[in-house]
């Protein structure tokens, strides 16, 4: 496997995970929400005439209000955040086709990879370094499973047209200013694996490396992927691509979700990054959980040595992200393990092949 080089930014993340915690962002759409943005918030001057209704589609705030979106971006870096991900979850052509933008697609990640680049810029100023994620989630296609259960051959969608969406994306963030690309939430691999791709032919064409980070989400306590594949299995289909961190994120709340952390980092040779919900959402979609809690859950994972970067998904906020960071402080960072040599596979479950182990009598001959 060749190594891959990274430009001096990352090496800086690199070189600062291994004597702390890095603390990440929290939930962009919770924090939306408390705007309380009407139909005209998303449209703004840009989209007056658009003639599908806009609300709700989160990413299109990147181009219509910017200063909304900048001003969050701000909030979690003083509560602590070290990493900000972009607004740009649902950045795809294939996502924003559901609004009728996806002829925005490359604009939004441009402009949402260069607020949270300013922002970083602003809060670094004089102090610790600040790094931009840039966000990449799942898309609501399986390239996996049939959304048709009478044609379990069909897929909505070719591997090379998501391949595709998924590289208009990457070139936005990158050109906008981020530092990475964090593909997350991840719960088809496959579907990770077309943006991966996506990356490399992105890379040849712009002549540098891009790093990745993956984060994938499991679908309920048996621990696996929409798609039926385990952490472990997970982690043996994609460790070709030699991401800066892998990781869980959604799914549930820490006391939930804390398993299947433990489980990845025992057997991931590169950094832990977690970020679960703020519990799990009450009877009216609401998290309710409150920053001292998740603040101690996380804490937790730290002193038990499974985080080298940790922060928030859904219904988490500049306050939850404040007490993160507080709690885990104290904690060093977690140890990466060296894995023995051996063939790693896997299809729904992991396989691993190692060289048989000499006995004491081969030990002694030799």
């Amino acid at each position: 496997m060749v190594e891959r080089k990274y430009n001096s930014r990352i090496e800086a993340l690199l070189e600062a995970a291994e004597k702390r915690i890095l603390v990440m962002d929290g939930a962009m759409g919770t924090s939306l929400q408390a705007y309380k943005l009407t139909e005209g918030d998303f449209r703004g001057d840009r989209l007056k005439t658009h003639n599908q209704d806009l609300q709700g589609n989160n990413d299109i705030l990147c181009l219509t209000r910017p200063e909304v979106v900048g001003q969050i971006h701000r909030d979690f870096l003083a509560a602590g955040a070290d990493i900000i991900s972009t607004n740009t979850f649902n950045g795809t052509r294939i996502s924003q086709s559901e609004y009728g933008c996806e002829s925005l697609a490359y604009d939004i990640n441009l402009a949402g990879a260069k607020l949270a680049r300013a922002a970083a810029d602003e809060m670094s100023a004089g102090g610790a370094p600040r790094w931009v994620a840039g966000s990449i989630g799942p898309t609501n296609r399986t390239l996996s499973i049939s959304p048709d259960i009478n044609r379990p051959e069909y897929r909505a969608i070719s591997f090379d047209d998501l391949k595709d969406a998924y590289k208009e994306q990457a070139r936005g963030l990158v050109e906008g200013g981020a530092d990475y690309m964090l593909i997350e939430t991840i719960f088809d691999t496959l579907n990770a694996k077309a943006c991966i791709v996506g990356i490399f032919e992105l890379e040849e064409e712009l002549g540098r490396t891009i790093p990745i980070a993956l984060s994938v989400t499991v679908t309920d306590l048996s621990g696996r992927t929409l798609s039926g594949q385990t952490v472990e299995g997970f982690w043996h289909s994609v460790r070709h691509a030699q991401p800066i961190s892998v990781g869980l994120n959604c799914s549930f709340g820490a006391q939930d979700l804390r398993p299947f952390v433990r489980e990845l980092s025992k057997s991931a040779d590169t950094l832990l990054c977690a970020y679960p919900n703020a519990g799990l959402p009450d009877e009216m979609g609401e998290y309710t959980e409150t920053p001292e809690v998740t603040g101690s859950e996380l804490g937790e994972w730290a002193k038990s040595g499974f985080l080298n970067i940790v922060g928030g998904c859904c219904g988490t906020t500049p306050a939850h992200i404040a007490a993160i960071a507080k709690a885990v402080k104290q904690y060093q960072p977690r140890h990466i393990p060296t894995m023995d040599l051996a063939m790693r596979l896997s299809g729904l479950e992991p396989a691993t092949i190692a060289p048989p182990r000499p006995t004491s009598a081969q030990g002694d001959a030799s």
